[in-house]
């Protein structure tokens, strides 16, 4: 069964359809769920309500452009609604060194992806939020300053510290490594 015929079917509410269609994309769109929420129970809530509005809204999909990418389009608005649930506030954290450390590129060929997402998890959730919409989504600053309902500055920041924090997190796993 094509892509497209699968759409046909969830769009005819066929269940046979709607369920290959969640076993094809939940996996990635977990993935996705993860990095909004506070916890895995969250990513499953974000998920369920995701894949409802998928389900919903399926017959809007004009089958231009990607599935997938219209898929996680609905995963993050679902998710930035949990995160506006929250009343996310975007903290300031206090680092006065003045330049950014110097990493061998040996640290970051090192780490995993696993690791890599565990550092992203760890940063504050202002931080976290727009490094994902930017660096991850590839979302514009201005686009992330209307989600958000924050200055486009706010966003720059923002994403600057969150990029200085996780340098520093793999100075300091460098320093453990060696």
């Amino acid at each position: 069964m094509t892509e497209h015929d699968l759409i046909r079917g969830c769009i005819r509410e066929d269940i046979t359809c709607q369920r290959k269609l969640f076993e094809q994309y939940a996996g990635k769109m977990m993935t996705v769920c993860l990095r909004y929420a506070i916890d895995t129970m969250e990513a499953e809530d974000i998920l369920q309500d995701s894949m409802v509005r998928v389900f919903r809204y399926i017959h809007q999909f004009k089958f231009e452009g990607s599935f997938e990418g219209w898929i996680r389009r609905i995963v993050v608005n679902t998710a930035l609604k949990y995160v506006q649930k929250r009343k996310l506030a975007f903290s300031e954290i206090n680092d006065h060194s003045e330049h950014s450390p110097r990493i061998d590129a040996y640290a970051y060929s090192s780490l995993g992806e696993e690791e890599i997402m565990k550092l992203i998890q760890q940063l504050p959730e202002g931080y976290r939020l727009v490094f994902n919409l930017s660096i991850i989504e590839g979302f514009s600053h201005e686009e992330i300053a209307k989600m958000l309902d924050i200055q486009p500055g706010t966003s720059r920041s923002q994403l600057v510290k969150a990029r200085k924090m996780l340098q520093n997190q793999i100075v300091n796993l460098q320093k453990i490594a060696i």
